[in-house]
């Protein structure tokens, strides 16, 4: 299977800087927030590396699939929607304690769920 339309080529780019992005962030909280966060800040941080690497993934896997269907370029900008809004405001929390943050993160998360459900129509209507 060849991924060339514009939109696989979107949501395999954005599935590739997410990952990208996820292992920087990683070796941040490893190497650089250790010392400088709490412990429970720092389980923060690595919970939104945590939930952008998994839906980075589903990106790739919805760039497979963005040519077969509507439901699954959905679900493509409802995982960038959750990454930006659940993984970044804990970002955020965990670097400025601004405790306000939390209240975007579980947007976030009900895009992640609204993004996999339409994945899942996706594949029952191919």
């Amino acid at each position: 299977m060849t991924v060339s339309s514009g939109k696989a080529k979107f949501f395999g780019a954005a599935g590739a800087v997410g990952l990208f992005l996820g292992v920087a962030f990683g070796a941040f909280a490893a190497h650089g927030l250790r010392e400088r966060v709490s412990p429970d800040m720092l389980e923060v941080f690595e919970t939104g590396v945590r939930y952008q690497m998994y839906h980075s993934l589903a990106l790739l896997a919805v760039a497979l699939f963005a040519d077969r269907g509507r439901m699954f370029q959905y679900a493509g900008i409802f995982y960038i929607a959750g990454i930006l809004l659940f993984s970044f405001s804990l970002y955020a929390l965990a670097l400025t304690g601004m405790g306000a943050l939390g209240y975007i993160t579980p947007l976030g998360g009900v895009c992640f769920l609204a993004g996999h459900i339409f994945l899942l129509l996706g594949f029952l209507r191919i």
